[in-house]
């Protein structure tokens, strides 16, 4: 099949994905929201916190929580590969969790006033919006 691209999503700790989709649409760092799609042409990118989802070959999506990384597009095949700081489907997300994560960062924001933990907070905050937004959870800490 020439319309489809090879995947791999990988983090420290493992092998996320393996296998082929129609299109892959991830966030850079400087580009914004990018799709790939077989025959795209080469491309090195650092990527931010996002969603990024995989338009499977059997019409399903796999949404993956992304936080940072590269994403490296080359090859005949196309080959898209994610290489990611830390990552997660969104299936393995626990949810609540994350909801309790994010409270405690709004929290934190409402009442520290030490830079540091301010920093920290918001960092956390994105990471746990960004969980929500790929388990497909609208919450409001």
């Amino acid at each position: 099949m020439s319309d489809v691209v090879r995947v791999e999503v990988v983090s420290p700790e493992e092998m996320l994905y393996s296998g082929e989709a129609t299109m892959v649409i991830t966030r850079t760092l400087e580009g914004g929201e990018v799709a790939f799609q077989a025959g795209h042409a080469s491309f090195l990118g650092a990527l931010v916190e996002n969603r990024t989802r995989l338009f499977l070959t059997d019409g399903t999506v796999q949404d993956i929580a992304v936080h940072g990384g590269f994403v490296e597009v080359s090859g005949t095949p196309t080959t898209v590969s994610i290489l990611s700081d830390a990552a997660e489907l969104a299936q393995d997300i626990d949810v609540e969790k994350v909801k309790a994560d994010l409270e405690r960062h709004e929290l934190v924001l409402r009442m520290e006033h030490d830079e540091a933990k301010l920093t920290e907070a918001i960092a956390g905050k994105k990471v746990a919006e960004i969980q929500l937004e790929t388990a497909g959870v609208t919450f409001t800490a």
